[in-house]
């Protein structure tokens, strides 16, 4: 690994600094972003050293049957066992979540502004579940990409500031050298913020502004629907004016079929009256199989075919029976 690929703005912290200059432009969120329940990873600056996590990911592999990623740290010159695992990730860096949250929303609710956004699709579903106050397994998210890139071919420095703080919870005897082997990350500042505060020339800034709402305005703010994930103002907030606004750009919604997002149920106009005419038609077996797929494929992300070319023709003979008698 002597040609790494490490990223030193790749998990970094954020800064509540009122000091910084520039830090004047996000007053408005700064109370929303102090109040967020993953402070830990957000916000604490831990120090990393080179050598453990250089170390960690040269040794890392993933056990498949028992879902842990295991590696070693040196510890007095001895190898040390690290195993991780999803729930540990939880409970160190204190995410408030559990093996039964959610990490997907609805498409047209995390994108339902049409803005020149530039987030990845699940970090946009991690920023829906924070506005409003949502359930969201975050330590899911980082185990996935923990195990990812320990089974690539070529490993990265993926998450060295999460990776540093387990391996202190594990190991509070590794040797820490502050003078020779700190690697650097480039934590936000003021210079940080002086970008954040202006658009890029090829993504402009929008051409209407929102009202704050949600968790960001209201501090006891509740999900307005945990469950179906459908609705993202509570009923006082669908009143407001920025509501309508966002209905008409939601006519123009389209799905993506992005494996980050749940996909929609669509009712299929005449699916199962087919199905109930080939059963008495004689295709007992086939159609058996065909509705339970129909079932399946609701629940992941693939291809939205409205109607494959076999079915196609076969219907057609149907209906060619159907006349002929």
């Amino acid at each position: 690994m002597s040609n790494v690929l490490f990223d030193p703005l790749h998990n970094t912290c954020c800064v509540y600094d009122k000091e910084l200059p520039k830090m004047a432009e996000f007053t408005g969120i700064l109370e929303f972003m102090e109040r967020l329940p993953i402070q830990k990873a957000l916000a604490n600056q831990r120090l990393v050293f080179r050598s453990h996590i250089k170390y960690f990911w040269e040794k890392a592999t993933y056990d498949e049957a028992n879902k842990t990623i295991n590696s070693f740290v040196k510890v007095k010159g001895k190898d040390e066992l690290i195993i991780i695992t999803e729930q540990l990730v939880r409970e160190v860096i204190d995410f408030p979540d559990d093996e039964n949250s959610p990490v997907k929303f609805p498409e047209r609710m995390v994108k339902r502004k049409g803005g020149y956004d530039v987030m990845r699709d699940y970090q946009m579903n991690m920023v829906t579940a924070l506005v409003l106050n949502k359930k969201y397994n975050f330590s899911k998210i980082v185990f996935h990409y923990l195990v990812e890139n320990t089974n690539s071919k070529e490993k990265t420095w993926v998450y060295p500031r999460f990776i540093q703080i387990i391996l202190d919870h594990a190991c509070p005897e590794l040797e820490r050298d502050e003078k020779n082997d700190l690697l650097v990350l480039y934590h936000m500042d003021n210079e940080s913020l002086k970008q954040l505060a202006r658009y890029h020339p090829n993504h402009p800034e929008p051409s209407f502004k929102v009202e704050f709402f949600g968790f960001i305005k209201n501090k006891n703010y509740q999900d307005p629907d945990p469950f179906n994930h459908q609705n993202w103002r509570n009923e006082e907030e669908r009143k407001e004016k920025s509501y309508v606004d966002e209905l008409e750009v939601l006519e123009k919604f389209r799905e993506s079929h992005n494996k980050w997002f749940l996909k929609e149920e669509k009712k299929k106009k005449g699916r199962k009256t087919t199905v109930k005419a080939q059963t008495e038609e004689g295709f007992s077996s086939q159609p058996k199989k065909r509705r339970k797929r129909t079932v399946e494929t609701l629940l992941v992300n693939e291809p939205d075919e409205e109607e494959p070319e076999a079915e196609a023709k076969l219907k057609l003979n149907m209906k060619l029976k159907l006349k002929l008698k």
